[in-house]
């Protein structure tokens, strides 16, 4: 099936006057509100989260190659983090982009990525170089998009970078293959972030890659620090942007690059996307593309179901700030704070901007609630990249970390080295940064960049692994008492001919009595140039079984299955059968 997008119009730089986020109707429920002055919102469970990347044998930092002095706006992107089971043993395997380097004589190269096999008990084993990835590093890298591209169940990736994408297939036999030539990925345009995702409906992963500004060494001005008149990175505003790309598969494990037929911007000021998310926003079966731009507009991408999609973040008041100015956005992530049943989307904008959480109000309508949920000032101190919902106290909502770091030199409003944040979720109404309670590392600042979550030991709670700029990266134990709190994890595998085998914009329910329900969803991309685990995880409480779990697979199909107990991970194979 051929996919068409409708060609939309080209935002402009300029801030857009008068806004229109949040000018949807509102739903009816009672609106977000502060708690009472009075109510005692610290934590109640306690957070801890231990650095283990030295110890578990994680010695790798992303370089960006900043010694050469060339002050390159590449320089400030830094990388992600790809989790995935490499080997398929049940347990989460690293990949982490390596950066690069800048010569002097105007070139500019990659630098090895590490990968690192989990043998269990936070003891991992570097394998870059028996597996093939240390060799792939031709290019100036970045992201890391996790997804089994030719369905074969072991999981593939793809890099983005500066100078095109390199995909390493996964040959099942402890190596990777580089097969970017072979899959048709012909992109040479520098890239950020991408995501997959079956977005026609034929049962195989498309591949949505952002791409950021038109910066080469012919064109890269020199810009003078604000606080010290030195010279320091040019920002975004001084570059053009580039149009993204969209690959459709053709089933055989090549791609045919559908972007000027399926209506894909092409030029003008579209763009300068960093953070890529690939999932069914808007609930209705058909995966939803939302694309975290530079100081223009974000895009919102809505698929009709039959292979449209449609650029609607405007319309849909997810495009732009509580005033209607487009923002420094960096990473996103989705789910739902308030557990109405409705997704939400969480993006991380730059300093003097506020992190933006807007409430999904139902018919396609965001509304920007950061200021109702404690987020405006605490989030304009930061230049926020990589983040995460999840549920790190097992308390049935949805908490959120968020990673941050500067990109100039020379900073006049904030540190260069900043600290991270760790949202807890005050039952659906505000949100409290429990970060600096949070140990060694939640109360250090860092030259933060992407995020990915899973759980790492298998023992119920989400961990976290941090990629830094010139800085080791971060393996975080979650370590926050629980107490008699339990979990549930749910993995699923799509089994049918028109279903992915990574089911990207799938849903699950879980009902747990005491509980509200709890709806998560399966994503592709999110935080920043990272890839998180496929499993959704699920707090409980005091609970010790749900007493239903209900999967809506992409497309429609619902299957149900329950009571389940606690504290296990339930694998769910798609069954062929409808409501």
């Amino acid at each position: 099936m051929l996919l068409l997008v409708a060609v939309v119009g080209c935002p402009s730089d300029d801030p857009v006057p008068g806004g229109s986020a949040g000018s949807g109707a509102p739903s009816k429920r009672p609106p977000v509100t502060f708690p009472p002055a009075n109510e005692d919102v610290r934590s109640a469970t306690g957070v801890e989260f231990y650095d283990r990347a030295a110890t578990a044998g994680v010695a790798f930092s992303y370089r960006n190659g900043q010694e050469a002095g060339y002050f390159s706006i590449v320089e400030s992107l830094g990388g992600g983090v790809g989790l995935l089971d490499w080997d398929r043993d049940g347990d989460l395997d690293l990949l982490i982009p390596g950066g690069g380097r800048f010569g002097k004589d105007d070139t500019i190269a990659g630098r090895p990525c590490g990968l690192f096999l989990n043998q269990g008990e936070w003891d991992f084993l570097s394998v870059a170089e028996q597996a093939g990835a240390s060799t792939i590093s031709k290019r100036y890298s970045h992201g890391a998009a996790v997804g089994d591209f030719d369905a074969d169940g072991f999981p593939d990736v793809l890099v983005t970078g500066y100078g095109g994408v390199v995909l390493w297939h996964n040959l099942g036999d402890g190596t990777f293959e580089d097969t970017t030539v072979a899959a048709g990925l012909n992109d040479r345009l520098w890239s950020s972030s991408s995501a997959w995702g079956d977005l026609n409906g034929d049962g195989h992963l498309d591949l949505y890659i952002a791409h950021y500004v038109d910066w080469s060494f012919k064109n890269n001005p020199i810009c003078p620090s604000k606080k010290t008149g030195e010279q320091d990175i040019c920002p975004p505003r001084q570059f053009d942007p580039l149009p993204d790309t969209l690959y459709l598969s053709r089933g055989d494990g090549s791609f045919e690059d559908a972007s000027v037929v399926a209506g894909l911007v092409q030029q003008g000021a579209c763009g300068k996307g960093l953070g890529v998310m690939i999932c069914d926003i808007d609930l209705d079966g058909a995966l939803d593309i939302y694309v975290c731009n530079d100081t223009v507009p974000n895009f919102l991408y809505r698929n009709d179901g039959r292979g449209r999609l449609e650029e609607v973040a405007m319309q849909s008041g997810a495009a732009v700030s509580e005033t209607g100015v487009p923002e420094g956005s960096m990473g996103v992530d989705l789910g739902d704070y308030n557990l109405d049943g409705r997704l939400d989307l969480w993006v991380t904008n730059y300093e003097r901007e506020s992190i933006a959480l807007y409430r999904n109000d139902g018919r396609g309508m965001f509304r920007h609630v950061s200021h109702l949920a404690g987020l405006t000032t605490v989030g304009g101190l930061f230049v926020g990249w990589g983040t995460a919902f999840l549920d790190f106290d097992l308390d049935g909502d949805e908490d959120v970390f968020v990673s941050n770091g500067h990109v100039i030199r020379h900073p006049s409003e904030a540190p260069l080295r900043q600290l991270p944040l760790l949202f807890e979720n005050m039952k659906g109404r505000r949100f409290l940064n429990v970060a600096p309670a949070g140990g060694d590392y939640l109360s250090s600042p860092h030259m933060g960049r992407g995020v990915a979550k899973g759980d790492l030991d298998n023992d119920g709670d989400i961990d976290l692994v941090v990629c830094h700029t010139n800085e080791p990266v971060a393996l975080l134990e979650n370590r926050s008492p629980r107490g008699n709190r339990h979990w549930l994890g749910v993995r699923l595998v799509g089994t049918q001919p028109q279903t992915a085998r990574d089911p990207a914009g799938a849903i699950v329910t879980v009902s747990v009595e005491g509980l509200p329900k709890q709806t998560r969803q399966l994503k592709s991309g999110s935080s920043y140039a990272s890839s998180s685990e496929p499993r959704l995880c699920f707090g409980l409480g005091t609970a010790g079984s749900v007493a239903e779990v209900e999967i809506r697979w992409p497309g429609g199909t619902i299957q149900r299955t329950g009571p389940v107990k606690a504290d296990q991970l339930l694998v769910v194979r798609q069954e062929h059968r409808r409501r």
